[in-house]
């Protein structure tokens, strides 16, 4: 028996918003760095030019993650999303690597800076409508369960990161003098950003891999079954769960009296996958019944 949940939400305009805010958060950064040779204004502009590339990948997996099922893809389009968050993480990673290359060679070879004041002033601006959009896009992105939303609104926030790092960076070197501090921002800055990947990757990897629900939504979902057990009547198991971006998946077994009609044990049946769909609004449940007397019906429980 199946329960199909309803299908995801279009999230296009939400992707983008994410586009339009890297296109300006990136010619504010690019003219801020242009203004004052800052090492960190150029770290803080190299990132934004990730996030809009990230930005047009999140923007491609919701399309394509709100593609109904078809003949080739019974179970929808939904991991696109994982694809996104992971290439996202790998550009994450990649832009920390080259703020931190970078950041040392200035070490090594310092180099006055200009105009301080202006360009820590566009780097506030920037800063100020990433942190905002970023807001946005991880509230949207967990309201629908959105990975690939998430991952570019916490994409965002780190950029966000970076831009207050590099603006305490710049503003202590415009009120002492110690120019070395530049580019040590902006290396604690490239440590911090490899983290944030290293995140997304992860999680983009669990998806991938069928991973199963978060242990507090599975104590849940058993807590469901308990309450519709009666022992040596009702009982489940090869209960298993696997979450794909927006969708989740559950599949379980219920054993029942083998003097049960079909139609009894059908509607039983059905009560319980409402009963879970009205927590999880999301999940697609898969039921199996089998007599409870029946030696077979335990031959599967190791699933």
């Amino acid at each position: 028996m199946h329960q199909q949940a309803g299908s995801p939400p279009d999230l296009r305009k939400y992707a983008w918003l994410s586009i339009a805010t890297a296109l300006v958060t990136m010619l504010l950064k690019s003219g801020a760095w242009a203004i004052t040779g800052s090492m960190g204004l150029l770290a803080d502009a190299a990132e934004s030019l990730v996030n809009l590339v990230a930005a047009v990948a999140a923007l491609v997996a919701v399309t394509i993650a709100a593609m109904p099922a078809d003949e080739n893809h019974h179970f929808g389009h939904s991991k696109a999303e994982y694809f996104s968050a992971a290439l996202e993480g790998i550009l994450v990673v990649v832009a920390a690597g080259s703020i931190i290359y970078l950041a040392v060679d200035r070490l090594l070879n310092p180099r006055p800076l200009d105009s301080l004041g202006l360009g820590l002033a566009l780097s506030i601006v920037s800063a100020v409508f990433n942190g905002v959009v970023g807001q946005v896009l991880i509230r949207v992105g967990r309201r629908h369960r959105s990975v690939a939303l998430r991952a570019d609104g916490t994409h965002l926030m780190a950029d966000v990161y970076t831009s207050v790092g590099v603006v305490i960076g710049l503003a202590l070197v415009w009120a002492t003098g110690w120019e070395w501090l530049d580019p040590v921002v902006a290396i604690l800055v490239g440590v911090h950003i490899l983290v944030a990947g290293y995140r997304l990757i992860s999680e983009s990897t669990g998806g991938l891999m069928d991973a199963s629900l978060s242990p507090e939504d599975n104590a849940r979902i058993q807590e469901i079954l308990d309450a519709h057990t009666e022992k040596g009547r009702i009982e489940f198991h090869s209960v298993r769960t696997r979450e794909s971006a927006a969708r989740q998946f559950m599949e379980m077994h219920m054993l029942v009296p083998g003097d049960w009609t079909v139609r009894r044990g059908h509607d039983v049946m059905e009560d319980l996958i409402d009963r879970i769909n009205e927590e999880f609004p999301a999940m697609r449940v898969t039921g199996h019944l089998e007599p409870i007397s029946d030696p077979r019906s335990y031959e599967d429980m190791h699933l």
